[in-house]
């Protein structure tokens, strides 16, 4: 991450926060720091005026547009703390370069992708002391931009906010790397190919929530979304990428436009061929995973994103079938490909690829 010498104006908060005391739950993104970025968007100016402002509420007209048509895009990353107290950071630049896709797709102007991470580096740094030490813990990071146009008609906005917030969050697995259940949602899709799948976009999480809530209801974690033509085959768990093992191959769901190409989803492919295992992108159906359980040969599954890492799959439920998972425990490559992602993350072990960005 280069140290750029972009002017970006810095008012401090003249009243800090009580910053959270060691062992202190933090759950996720219920706590933000003092400080945030914004940085605006007009037509005639292009991107401009990149500040560093105190933590608080906007003030936004009634008809802004992103409350009404959803002109918003996102990304997701972390800092993380070593054990000797440098500031570290995950590939950042992939989460950067697909915001970009994400804006383009969205409509919204392409920002410049060094002054992007800047803007990043520069706020973490005032607010490196929000980062937690404790194990699993990190400080997320939040990019997004929204349409700012006070206008209610439906076209792309003509001005934007790019905003950065941070919040330091917990451990996401405070019981252990535990494997959960799914249901396959074959009612209600998240995206479709043509739509905005493969962007981060805000409109998508909401699509997701009403078959999440249904999922949770009845008492699994999360859903495995089916694509939305055929109804047939694997897109996403949750709103995660999802890898399964299958006699010996790992296979994840190929990149149709309608899946979010994720940052720890490469990461996961790129790190298994290195370790000279087996990994396709590939349609693979609904029905295939259950016929391959019933065989004895679905010897893994697992999810990947920014916040879980991997999150292992123990057991599918799709039409009345319950298909269980290596015994409904964690397999043994799930395990290893997490604790060598999170041991690269923390600096506790080497990085091979180079992944690992100081502060």
């Amino acid at each position: 991450m280069k140290n750029m010498s972009y002017k970006i104006n810095v008012t401090l908060s003249k009243t800090l926060k009580q910053k959270p005391a060691p062992g202190q739950s933090l759950g996720f993104g219920k706590i933000f720091t003092d400080h945030m970025f914004i940085m605006d968007y007009s037509g005639e100016k292009g991107w401009y005026d990149p500040r560093i402002v105190p933590y608080g509420p906007l003030s936004i007209d009634p008809a802004t547009m992103v409350f009404h048509y959803g002109q918003a895009i996102f990304e997701g990353l972390k800092a993380y703390r070593s054990d000797s107290g440098d500031i570290l950071l995950f590939r950042p630049e992939k989460n950067i370069q697909r915001l970009n896709t994400s804006n383009e797709r969205i409509t919204i102007p392409h920002i410049d992708e060094e002054i992007a991470l800047e803007a990043i580096r520069q706020l973490i740094l005032l607010e490196k002391d929000w980062i937690p030490s404790e194990k699993g813990s990190s400080l997320y990071i939040r990019p997004f931009i929204i349409a700012t146009d006070p206008i209610l008609g439906v076209h792309p906005s003509n001005t934007y906010k790019y905003m950065i917030i941070l919040s330091p969050s917990g451990n996401y697995y405070p019981g252990g790397l535990a494997p959960v259940k799914i249901y396959v949602e074959d009612e209600y899709v998240r995206a479709v190919r043509g739509g905005t799948g493969y962007a981060k976009a805000a409109g998508n999480y909401a699509a997701s929530l009403l078959a999440q809530k249904n999922a949770e209801t009845k008492g699994f974690v999360q859903v495995l979304w089916l694509d939305g033509i055929e109804r047939k085959y694997i897109e996403e768990v949750g709103a995660m990428n999802v890898f399964f093992k299958i006699n010996g191959e790992f296979v994840t769901p190929s990149l149709t436009g309608s899946i979010l190409p994720g940052i720890t989803r490469m990461s996961v492919m790129e790190m298994l061929n290195s370790w000279g295992m087996k990994v396709s992108e590939k349609r693979i159906s609904v029905q295939e995973l259950f016929d391959a359980n019933e065989k004895g040969i679905l010897e893994e599954a697992f999810g990947t994103g920014t916040a879980a890492v991997i999150s292992p799959i123990g057991e599918l439920f799709w039409n009345g079938r319950s298909a269980v998972i290596n015994n409904g425990k964690i397999g043994s490559v799930s395990q290893k490909l997490y604790d060598t992602l999170t041991g690269i993350q923390y600096g506790r072990i080497e990085d091979p690829f180079g992944w690992s960005v100081k502060l």
